[in-house]
C-alpha cells in the first residue's frame, strides 16, 4: 500500500507541475503536503542559537519568512532599504531580530552592510537572499549596471562573498521566480540594451541568471549549501503593484506569503542534508528548465560567472578566482 501511495503521490506531484497554475498556485501547496513525499516540517526550535539574515524582509514573502523562521528559534536579522518600514515588522516577531540597511542595487551599500555585520562578530547559518525588484523602465545603479541585474544577481553575489568567514557550513538561499521558465540566458545581453525594455521580461532573465549560476556558485562556495526556490504564485505587494493584469487573472490561485516562505523556511531549518546547487519548489528539488531553447550551457555559464565577479571586483579581497581549479590572477582590492 505504502508503494502505490508513493507512485500515486509522485504522479500527482508532476501532474500539478505539469498544469503549471495546479502546481505554482494555492492548491498545488495544499495538496502536496498531504502527499507522501512531502518532507517532515523542522522540529520546534530548530533554529535556536542560531543568526539568519533575510534580504527584502520588509513586505510579502520576506515578512512571511522572517516570522516562520524566528518562530523556529531564529535570530532573524532584517536587511532591508528602508529601516523604517521593517522596524514594525522585526518588532512583531516572536524572537530577537535586528534591522540593517542595505540597498541591494548599490555594491557601495552591500560592501558597508557586509562589513557592518562582519565586525559585530557575527555568525550566520544562513542568508535568504529574498529581496526584488522590477523597474518600471531601464533603471541603472550607481555602479552603472541594469537594477534587475544588481539585486537579483550582483547584490547577492557579493554579499554571501564578503560574508563568507560568517557563514562557514551555512546555507545560502536565493529567491528566484517561476518566471525563468519563460526565458534563456542571455550573456549577449546582461544590461538589457538590445531590444525595448520589458519590465516582467528583464526581471525573468535575471532570475534565470539566478538560476544558471547556481552549481558554478556551488562550486566556488564549497563550504556552503546553495539552493534556490521559487515560491509559487504568490500574493504580494510587488505582485500586485508590478503585474496588476497577472495579480487579477490569477488571484483565485494565488498563494499567501506564508506558503510562499514555506520552502525557504524548509531549507534554512530542516536537519536533512541537502544537495547543493539545486532548484527547489515546494520542499523538492525541480528541473531548472521545461523548455529545451532555456537551456544553457557550461561555457555560456562560464561567462555569466566571470561576468558577475568582474563586476564585483572592486570590492573583494585580492587573490579570488571565480574558477576554482584554474590558475588566474586575483580579482581585486579588499573594502577599507
Amino acid at each position: 500500500m505504502t508503494g502505490l501511495a508513493g507512485l500515486a503521490g509522485r504522479a500527482i506531484d508532476k501532474a500539478l507541475d505539469a498544469s503549471i497554475a495546479g502546481g505554482f498556485g494555492e492548491p498545488g501547496y495544499l495538496l502536496r503536503r498531504h502527499l507522501p513525499a512531502w518532507p517532515d516540517d523542522p522540529r520546534p526550535n530548530a533554529l535556536v542559537g542560531k543568526h539568519i539574515a533575510v534580504t527584502g524582509a520588509s513586505s510579502g514573502i520576506g515578512v512571511a519568512a522572517s516570522r516562520q523562521l524566528s518562530d523556529l528559534g531564529a535570530h532573524v536579522h532584517l536587511i532591508v532599504r528602508n529601516p523604517d518600514k521593517a522596524t514594525p515588522v522585526a518588532a512583531a516577531l516572536p524572537g530577537a531580530s535586528t534591522v540593517w540597511m542595505c540597498d541591494l542595487a548599490d555594491l557601495d551599500s552591500v560592501a558597508t552592510c557586509a562589513k557592518e555585520l562582519d565586525e559585530k562578530g557575527i555568525d550566520l547559518s544562513g542568508l535568504v537572499h529574498n529581496a526584488g525588484v522590477m523597474p518600471a523602465r531601464h533603471t541603472l545603479t550607481p555602479q552603472g549596471f541594469e537594477q534587475s541585474m544588481a539585486v537579483h544577481v550582483l547584490g547577492p553575489a557579493l554579499l554571501t562573498e564578503l560574508l563568507r568567514r560568517r557563514l562557514s557550513g551555512g546555507r545560502v538561499v536565493l529567491v528566484t521566480s517561476g518566471g525563468m521558465y519563460a526565458q534563456r540566458l542571455r550573456i549577449d545581453d546582461l544590461a538589457y540594451r538590445e531590444e525595448p525594455y520589458r519590465p516582467a521580461k528583464a526581471y525573468a532573465r535575471s532570475k534565470r541568471a539566478q538560476v544558471e549560476l547556481l552549481q558554478p556558485l556551488q562550486d566556488r562556495w564549497s563550504d556552503l549549501t546553495v539552493a534556490a526556490m521559487h515560491p509559487g504564485w504568490v500574493d504580494t505587494p510587488g505582485v500586485r503593484e508590478s503585474l496588476p493584469g497577472f495579480a487579477r487573472l490569477t488571484h483565485p490561485v494565488l498563494r499567501d506569503a506564508d506558503a510562499g516562505a514555506d520552502t525557504i523556511t524548509w531549507l534554512a531549518a530542516t536537519e536533512t542534508r541537502l544537495p547543493g546547487g539545486r532548484l527547489w519548489h515546494d520542499r523538492q528539488v525541480r528541473p531548472s528548465n521545461r523548455l529545451g531553447r532555456t537551456a544553457a550551457g557550461h561555457d555560456e555559464r562560464d561567462v555569466l560567472l566571470d561576468w558577475v565577479y568582474e563586476a564585483l571586483e572592486p570590492w573583494l579581497e585580492p587573490g579570488r578566482n571565480p574558477h576554482p581549479g584554474r590558475e588566474e590572477g586575483g580579482l581585486a582590492r579588499e573594502v577599507e
